[in-house]
């Protein structure tokens, strides 16, 4: 295992400085998208997300030749892209093909022709290339993972396997349904098609831990046909977990369905409908014959990872989920450095509540509300709680479950709102149990204390010490200081005390 070479693409000399804007443009067999990102600290933020579904590769499997109308789409495209960035005065540019342009004989007259025409200067990537920087792309979002990534493009499906924030051995499939789908009559030969080709994968797929990691557009289609189908109360793609009964029962269901009836799913296009059951087929035989236990699905992917690949630092160091919530609150927060401090000063309090996910999760999701507690501060206080909460649930956090995403949006809402819980038909309380809903509740009040003792400084904090013995709740303030706990914080500490079954005591 190893980690992705700064040699796999031209490093950059901007680690540590500003935020800044960098723009991705990727070249695909069905689509070409530019996305223009925010860099802030090691969070990524898509700010600008633009694609044409060119089809460069359609037909390219008979002829060996790029399909000369998705050419011309292409070109327009491109240079609408150009454009754009220029109007933007966006300098900092990656643009990277895949598998059809480098796949056809005439794909290097068409990054000639590109860089001549449109002004950009095109990367081509082989097959393992471009399944090692998606994989890049997926650990810089999720953090530590365990199996193996499947990026699913028009042409190719780029499989790496993945250990904690390592990357492994990487192999280039042409099992993408513009492959594929030549004559998809006869299902039962188009799954034996399938097998033959993944059992290339087994040098990937041998050893793997539990998890797919699903890639691409057309399984974020299958995904949000699983949403809906489960009723899922928080459409957010990003670490959208299925298991793998759950993957065989939608791939079912897809195959039974007209394209009329799947592009009536939200979030799924027509022509993404169109290969959505190949899509939902390939994905079965994956898990299957992978052996994984649930595929979860991840919005990063190769342009992301095509810049973090640049600066390994910013996925290889750091809690992805860290670095969100410090980006989101930098431009809000008055003392940005006082959620972190005030993950250390409420901590003590919290070492024996039950687990609610594991002991270390619980540890980073109460840290990363902490760096959060700022977060609605430039909102009417009215509607603060609901404007913070729904921000946090549905915002641009990597690193994080559904059911994590949930507790922490709650412990917001807590945090403004006191004790009155939200509505019963809130996406938080149904995602969660009532000793999770219970625990967010202890969080949210314990933040709204440190606020309140502090008047949100690092300063005024370190003169108080909040402690937790079996019987009491003991608030320490530093001498001198007597008069800094006034009655509102006081009574911020009667309210966290009573949920925890304590008494209040101030020393």
């Amino acid at each position: 295992m190893s980690t992705l070479a700064q040699a796999d693409l031209p490093a950059a000399d901007h680690a540590g400085s500003a935020a800044r804007n960098i723009a991705v443009i990727d070249i695909g067999s069905n689509s070409i998208r530019m996305v223009l990102f925010r860099l802030e600290g090691r969070a990524l933020f898509p700010m600008f997300n633009e694609k044409t579904m060119a089809g460069l590769g359609r037909g390219a499997g008979e002829t060996g030749l790029l399909n000369p109308e998705g050419v011309a789409a292409a070109i327009r495209t491109l240079k609408r892209f150009r454009t754009l960035l220029d109007a933007k005065q966006v300098t900092e540019r990656h643009a990277v093909a895949t598998a059809a342009v480098r796949a056809t004989t005439d794909g290097p007259a068409f990054v000639e022709r590109v860089r001549e025409e449109c002004g950009l200067e095109i990367r081509v990537l082989s097959g393992e290339e471009e399944g090692r920087l998606s994989a890049a792309g997926v650990v810089a979002g999720m953090g530590d993972c365990d199996g193996v990534t499947g990026d699913l493009g028009g042409s190719s499906l780029e499989l790496t396997r993945i250990s904690g924030r390592e990357l492994g051995p990487a192999i280039s499939l042409q099992v993408g349904p513009l492959a594929m789908l030549k004559d998809n009559s006869d299902q039962e030969a188009l799954r034996k098609a399938i097998d033959d080709a993944l059992r290339n994968a087994e040098p990937v797929f041998q050893g793997s831990g539990p998890v797919f990691y699903a890639v691409g557009g057309a399984w974020r289609a299958f995904a949000h046909l699983a949403m809906a189908g489960e009723d899922h109360p928080l459409h957010v793609l990003h670490q959208f977990e299925l298991s793998r009964d759950d993957v065989f029962k939608y791939a079912d269901f897809a195959a039974a369905q007209s394209e009329s009836s799947l592009s009536s799913t939200p979030g799924v296009s027509s022509k993404r409908a169109a290969m959505l059951p190949y899509a939902a087929q390939l994905l079965r035989r994956v898990m299957k014959l992978g052996k994984f236990e649930r595929v979860v699905f991840s919005a990063n992917g190769l342009r992301e990872g095509v810049i973090y690949a640049a600066e390994p630092r910013l996925y290889l160091e750091g809690d992805p989920l860290f670095a969100a919530a410090e980006a989101m609150v930098s431009a809000v927060s008055p003392e940005p450095a006082f959620g972190v401090r005030l993950a250390e000063w409420i901590e003590p309090v919290f070492e024996t509540e039950p687990e609610i996910f594991s002991r270390d999760r619980d540890r980073v999701v109460r840290a990363a509300a902490a760096r959060l507690t700022d977060y609605g501060v430039r909102m009417h206080p009215d509607h603060r709680a609901d404007l913070a909460s729904n921000q946090v649930l549905f915002g641009p956090l990597s690193g994080i479950s559904h059911r994590e995403r949930a507790f922490l949006a709650l412990a917001i809402h807590h945090r403004y709102q006191g004790k009155k819980p939200p509505g019963e038909e809130s996406a938080c309380r149904r995602l969660l149990d009532d000793e999770a809903e219970g625990a967010a509740l202890r969080l949210g009040l314990a933040l709204r204390l440190g606020a309140a003792l502090s008047g949100r400084t690092v300063e005024l904090l370190d003169h108080f010490r909040l402690e937790r013995t079996p019987n009491e709740l003991v608030l320490r303030v530093a001498k001198g200081m007597e008069d800094t706990a006034v009655e509102r914080a006081l009574h911020r500490l009667d309210q966290l005390a009573g949920v925890m079954d304590l008494k209040a005591a101030v020393l």
